[in-house]
């Protein structure tokens, strides 16, 4: 098995420190953003856990704290869920932050049944890409501020299976779990790709990322028999840290040697799906998201 996985998994590695730097992490309490923070702490970056249940949180910097000598990490309650929530966390990151290097959308649901937000968006769009959307909005100012800055949101393999449905984004006709969540990670890469042209000449970048096939809760609500294959071939799956690699990669990466807007996978460049590439539908569901959020993004 360790064979097999040795020539599945590519293994990336980096000495690249990152004292003086702040980085925000969404869903960093368990799996990839644990240890995308995890590791960020270890070079020596400011890290903040941005979590939605923060008694897992805190636990989460305990734990990274006890694992990396002197990790400045801390907790801050966000749910991507509620408009208010980011609004408050953005509130509180601008009262006790000079600077933020690196925003990472990391955070995400998937595959779970039909449900709204507190906005009243379904879930996985609303959480996955208007959440995160909205964040990144909210922090642009210090992203601008610290520049040069990044923005690195994880998308999926599902993507290449997404279509932007404009005409019901709430995905309330013929819902169905699978399409939603493929959809809501195509808007990921769509999202970074018309970030990047708006705010390349302000200092800011912007990365979108496949991890990859990767053990973590995130597939908690799939069911069977799907749960049960999954766990049989388990020992095939990239662990968290494994998964978090590329998210790294994109981060101590010279940006001479990133494609800006571009789409990462296993640590390289990746072309990914031509619908990931349309600039147009990129367009048109920035436009369709500062509607639906009642923003306006220039």
């Amino acid at each position: 098995m360790q064979a097999i996985r040795s020539l599945l998994i590519p293994k990336w590695s980096s000495d690249v420190r990152l004292d003086g730097k702040t980085a925000i992490v969404t869903g960093a309490n368990t799996g990839i953003g644990k240890e995308t923070a995890k590791d960020l702490a270890a070079r020596g970056a400011r890290v903040i856990l941005a979590c939605r249940d923060m008694a897992k949180g805190e636990q989460a910097a305990r734990d990274i704290m006890r694992e990396v000598s002197c990790a400045k990490v801390v907790a801050r309650h966000l749910d991507l869920a509620d408009t208010k929530s980011i609004c408050q966390f953005a509130e509180n990151i601008y009262n006790t932050e000079k600077a933020l290097h690196y925003l990472i959308n990391n955070a995400g649901v998937a595959l779970c049944a039909f449900a709204t937000t507190v906005d009243g968006f379904e879930t996985q769009f609303g959480v996955n890409h208007l959440g995160h959307f909205f964040l990144t909005f909210l922090l642009l100012d210090l992203l601008k501020h610290s520049a040069p800055s990044r923005v690195i949101t994880l998308s999926s393999i599902a993507h290449i299976m997404g279509r932007i449905q404009f005409d019901d984004l709430a995905v309330e006709n013929n819902y169905h779990p699978a399409r939603a969540y493929a959809q809501s990670k195509l808007a990921n890469v769509l999202f970074t790709r018309e970030l990047a042209k708006r705010t390349e000449a302000l200092g800011v970048t912007a990365y979108s990322v496949d991890p990859g096939t990767v053990n973590t809760e995130i597939t908690r609500h799939i069911g069977w028999p799907m749960a049960e294959i999954i766990q049989m071939f388990s020992g095939l799956l990239k662990t968290s840290a494994e998964g978090a690699y590329t998210t790294i990669y994109c981060v101590v990466t010279p940006e001479n040697e990133l494609t800006n807007g571009g789409h990462y996978k296993d640590c390289a460049y990746s072309k990914g799906c031509r619908a990931g590439r349309d600039d147009g539908t990129a367009l048109k569901l920035w436009a369709a998201s500062c509607h639906l959020l009642g923003i306006r993004w220039r």
